[in-house]
């Protein structure tokens, strides 16, 4: 019985080799779509859940409020692990750790030269504590006693292989390992990387204690400390079974209160402790993720989970529609079958069994295409994500469950519809069967009309999303940005002369049209705030102030617009500062030359206001320009170089030649460092990384919804036309013009697509208007995006619709009415 199923599926196919075609074509690009994103979200959402008790850890993180400025931070003060563990209860563990990367390791070897490797990360401060609530598998040394010391180290193997290549595991303790030059350890133990999916990937363990203790790190980790949180600074506890985490987090707000009460007495300031679970680590999108770690952002999941429902979803639409279309074409093959004493049930098995086929095709072309894109989009994928049934078991379960749930939502309606039919109905009276009079029709234009719905919503969330981006990237952002190269010098160095020597250097490079030292460009991640007071007379102005440390070359670089006042001079150093006019009005000046003389208090010195710039945008788009003020650099602040680069010739390649002589100065005075450099606009454009991924998975998928949609279109109009071939030929014969047929044809169609846009616009804007809540400067919603979009999916359906309908109105009518 099953194989007879399967021959008459197969006679189907190769009797209706088109639609079979467009069926299998659009459910592959549906089940692609499904696969890929399955291997994103099941990789995302496996980070660090292989840890014992891992829904009962936590890391604590802080939120501050200073002057009405909200921020979040990843890290603790560093007094807090210690009364935490003393004085709070509900906690099993307590683990600090500090964040120590970008480091240069020397591993001496004996009489011979050291072995140096430079800006190696995953390096971190931790204690026995740590390895209570993270199990890793001990080759040598102990959780208990390899870290009890200061000054010793616990290696990863992978690490340990890496500094000594040439002994075994065992020949490696006691062997020392030398952080940043100064930072002597030995190594007491021997662990294997964790094997899981996890954000905690560190290689190097140095013990705790010895960040109390070592002159160099003492500065760092300030135990006492109650006023400063440093990111590095974190915190994991484990919770105790009968605890909760609310008790446990009220308990370490009044640890913060009992220690610190004097910072609570500033009612500009305010700060509290969270807790956040380790299986939203990986997530994080407000206090950052661990160093050098990739997050993922659940939005982008759950935005991909839907762009491949839709596209499941289309091809689904596409199958149903073309078989219940065909459904008057197999109405006598039913009524045959019934005759002959075939019953529902087997009918219905028969027409699943032929979705299921189609479906099967589908996957398999599905699991063929995944490596293509998977490739294709490599920059948007992380880089963890394959295709292995070897390793990840779970394909092929998600594949069979994928074939199933498409082969019932596809097939399931068609299967009811055809075999469902009287025998003696469609015996007598074929035709009505597949009339535009019955439910079938009915249904297949309120699916058509539902695949114009999302494909027009991707067009025009794809328009605005391109739109926003190019505002962005063309704003005038209040500097200039382009022909700008940033260099930072080693922070190490910040307390010498070596910088000055480098930049003295690279001064006398003829393509360098202008040189600033200073701190952080006018736009970027990395700022500084502080509080400002003004006394105007009759209150004191208390305001977070953005700080940018510049010299007189700053304004010059990035072209400042100054609305009063003069700029900063050598004379100046430590008695003037520039604000910006956000500042100027926030202290209550009207014009911007007001504000020149006034003094403020900074670092509880008085500065005098001398120069008042135009606003520029101290960050992305996303975020509001804040008040801000340029003072002088001191010497640990000075560290990156801003070189306005002279323009280049037609086709020349000054830029490159004067970059290599930077970079041969900077072998002269940093050897041991890594020369790196950024170009200002590039930094700008990094800004919008995520805007410009979401921009280009929304053109794919908009490309791949209209390409399903129209295939969908030209399936039912090969149909339409075949069903209404002699009446062709009677209009034709009678007089009527090909443009007078193809209107007639197209006409239900193009009906069908206009009411799409009507019911998607108001949809589509209200989405696309949230999403711009995500920048303070946006783009307006223009209603041309909806017109573009509307005349688009118009132009592409008429374009497709053409291919049949103009075949069919030029066609010989003779032929057609032959057999009548």
């Amino acid at each position: 019985m099953i194989k007879n199923y399967f021959k008459i599926a197969f006679r189907g196919f190769r009797k209706h080799k088109l639609f079979t075609l467009i069926n299998v074509v659009g459910l592959s690009i549906g089940i692609s779509a499904a696969l890929v994103i399955y291997l994103i979200a099941s990789y995302d959402l496996g980070f660090d859940k292989f840890h014992a008790d891992a829904d009962r850890i936590y890391r604590v993180t802080t939120d501050y409020s200073f002057s009405g400025e909200i921020g979040y931070n990843g890290g603790v003060t560093m007094a807090l692990p210690d009364a935490a563990r003393k004085e709070a209860t509900g906690i099993d563990v307590a683990a600090p750790i500090f964040l120590y990367n970008q480091v240069d390791i020397t591993i001496p070897n004996g009489s011979s030269e050291s072995t140096k490797l430079k800006r190696q990360e995953a390096i971190v401060f931790a204690d026995a504590d740590y390895f209570k609530l993270f199990n890793y598998e001990w080759r040598a040394g102990s959780a208990k006693t390899s870290l009890v010391e200061p000054n010793t180290v616990v290696l990863t193997t992978d690490r340990a292989h890496l500094y000594f290549p040439k002994l075994k595991l065992e020949d490696i303790i006691g062997k020392q390992v030398i952080y940043d030059d100064s930072l002597k350890t030995t190594v007491t133990g021997i662990v294997e990387p964790l094997k899981g999916r996890t954000d905690l990937s560190f290689h190097d363990f140095v013990s705790y204690i010895t960040g109390t203790t070592d002159k160099h790190m003492k500065d760092y980790f300030q135990v006492t400390q109650w006023t400063n949180t440093n990111s590095a600074s974190q915190l994991f506890l484990k919770i105790s079974n009968n605890a909760q985490p609310a008790q446990v987090l009220v308990q370490l707000n009044q640890l913060k209160v009992k220690h610190h009460k004097a910072r609570e007495t500033d009612n500009s300031y305010s700060q509290s402790f969270q807790l956040q679970s380790l299986n939203d680590l990986h997530f994080d999108q407000v206090y950052g993720g661990m160093d050098g770690m990739r997050t993922a952002n659940k939005k982008t999941l759950y935005g991909l989970l839907a762009i491949a429902a839709f596209l499941l979803l289309l091809g689904c639409i596409n199958f149903i529609n073309l078989t219940t279309a065909q459904a008057g074409q197999r109405a006598k093959e039913i009524g045959i079958r019934k005759t002959m004493g075939s019953n529902r049930r087997q009918l219905i098995f028969q027409f699943l069994s032929e979705t299921f086929l189609i479906t099967l095709f589908a996957v398999i072309i599905s699991v063929a295409l995944t490596p293509v894109i998977l490739k294709l989009f490599a920059d948007f994928i992380p880089t963890g994500v394959s295709l292995s049934f070897v390793q990840q078991p779970g394909i092929a379960v998600f594949l069979l469950i994928m074939t199933i749930l498409v082969s019932v939502l596809s097939g399931f309606y068609p299967a009811l519809v055809l075999s469902g039919y009287k025998p003696v109905t469609v015996l007598k009276n074929q035709a009505y069967n597949s009339s535009s009079k019955t439910r079938n029709a009915y249904l297949r234009k309120g699916l058509t009309v539902t695949q114009f719905v999302i494909a027009q919503f991707f067009i025009m969330a794809t328009i605005l999303v391109t739109k926003q981006i190019h505002y962005a990237l063309t704003k005038d952002l209040g500097f200039n940005k382009e022909a700008v190269l940033n260099i930072n010098t080693p922070w190490k160095y910040s307390m010498t002369n070596k910088y000055e020597v480098f930049r003295n250097k690279i001064s006398s490079i003829p393509q360098i049209a202008m040189l600033s030292v200073g701190g952080a460009a006018p736009s970027s991640n990395n700022t500084m705030s502080t509080q400002f007071k003004y006394l105007d007379g009759k209150k004191e102005v208390s305001t977070d102030v953005q700080l940018k440390y510049a010299d007189s070359n700053y304004a010059k670089v990035y072209k400042l617009k100054f609305l009063a006042g003069r700029n900063l001079t050598i004379a100046d150093t430590g008695k003037a500062l520039i604000i910006n006019n956000t500042y100027a009005k926030v202290l209550g000046f009207k014009q911007p030359q007001n504000a020149i003389d006034k003094l403020v208090k900074y670092n509880d010195t008085q500065r005098r206001i001398v120069g008042v710039v135009g606003d520029f945008y101290q960050k992305s788009l996303h975020d509001a320009i804040k008040p801000l003020a340029l003072v002088e650099p001191q010497r640990y602040n000075n560290r990156t170089l801003h070189l306005a680069l002279k323009p280049q010739t037609a086709g020349g390649n000054e830029w490159k030649l004067a970059i290599s002589q930077m970079e041969k100065y900077w072998k002269e005075v940093f050897p041991e460092d890594e020369f790196k450099y950024t170009f200002f606009d590039e930094s700008i454009a990094k800004f919008y990384t995520s805007e410009q991924q979401t921009s280009k998975l929304l053109t794919w998928a908009t490309g791949l919804s209209i390409f399903i949609s129209c295939l969908g279109l030209l399936g039912l109009a090969i149909y339409t036309t075949g069903q209404r071939t002699k009446e062709i030929g009677v209009r034709k014969v009678l007089g009527a013009s090909v443009a007078q047929i193809v209107t007639l044809l197209s006409t239900e169609m193009v009906l069908l697509i206009v009411l799409a846009f009507v019911l998607v616009t108001p949809v589509a804007w209200w989405a696309m208007n949230n999403w711009m809540q995500n920048f303070t400067d946006r783009t307006p919603i223009s209603w041309w995006i909806f017109a573009v979009s509307g005349f688009g999916m118009l132009a592409a359906a008429l374009f497709t619709l053409s291919f049949q309908t103009v075949k069919a109105a030029i066609a010989n009518p003779v032929r057609s009415l032959r057999s009548e």
